[in-house]
């Protein structure tokens, strides 16, 4: 298996900084955040999701920009962490092109939030509407789109993944596999969530979380936690992972902020090559 970073964990560090410092950590490669940085939030501290700097914008210079960078830091682009609504196939033309220009593979499109209006026929609807717009386009393109299992979300399991995908070509239409997301819903075994993947599994995001107790007890509330300390069984899910023949990219997005990113970036990858020699 190959080791990647999702650059949405390092949002005190440049673009420049981050390859840096993947390079010398020994990751095989980056996985950069596309997206618009509001010129609103930009005198903000850092933050995952306001104010991220290692954040590349959804142009033709800063995909040339991420492609150079990459490439003198000897790192490979395995997917693009782009941030696309359902139904926005103009965002996915653009995302297309930088795919195209950066050479990577594949792009994550959006699928229908839980509390977004209407039934969940209709928002099941409206998500495989714009996935066959989307498949139509990665036709052309010859770019892979994935939408992610994750929390809030229609797509919240492996099984409500594949719901939504199994009508689409499985070169063109995948699925992104989080461990870390399925902790706050949508839990079902690796393996077999792996299995009902099959085709559709298109590559894997890493994290952790765990869940605290109110002092005055009732509902625990998740939380983002280290990698080697949370809920997420790891042996378990890479010997799920062999045992269904999946050898492509790991990409690591760690919001537990347990370490300074630099720290994260070391202490990730050695507990990930650790798990996967003993798994």
């Amino acid at each position: 298996m190959n080791f990647g970073v999702f650059t949405v964990m390092l949002p005190d560090l440049t673009p420049e900084e981050a390859v840096a410092e993947l390079a010398a950590a020994g990751y095989d490669g980056v996985e950069w955040r596309v997206t618009t940085v509001p010129d609103a939030v930009r005198d903000q501290a850092p933050s995952f999701w306001r104010n991220n700097l290692c954040t590349l914008s959804p142009t033709l210079a800063d995909a040339e920009r991420g492609l150079s960078l990459a490439a003198q830091a000897g790192l490979h682009i395995p997917n693009l962490g782009t941030y696309i609504d359902v139904g926005d196939l103009a965002a996915v033309e653009i995302a297309m092109r930088f795919a195209v220009t950066v050479g990577a593979p594949s792009i994550r499109v959006g699928v229908a939030r839980t509390n977004a209006p209407g039934s969940f026929a209709a928002l099941f609807g409206q998500t495989v509407d714009f996935l066959a717009g989307v498949e139509e386009r990665m036709r052309i393109s010859g770019v892979k789109a994935l939408i992610e299992m994750h929390h809030g979300t229609i797509a919240a399991s492996a099984s409500a993944a594949l719901r939504l995908v199994e009508r689409f070509d499985p070169a063109l239409i995948g699925v992104i596999h989080d461990c870390g997301n399925m902790v706050y819903e949508g839990h079902e075994d690796f393996r077999r969530g792996l299995e009902t993947l099959g085709p559709y599994l298109g590559h894997v995001h890493v994290k952790n979380a765990a869940f605290d107790r109110p002092a005055a007890g009732g509902v625990w509330r998740p939380r983002w936690a280290p990698l080697r300390d949370g809920v997420v069984d790891f042996p378990a899910l890479f010997a799920a992972l062999r045992a269904v023949g999946y050898d492509g990219w790991v990409v690591v997005e760690d919001f537990s902020q347990a370490y300074p990113s630099r720290e994260a970036l070391r202490q990730n990858l050695a507990f990930l090559r650790q798990v996967a020699q003993q798994s």
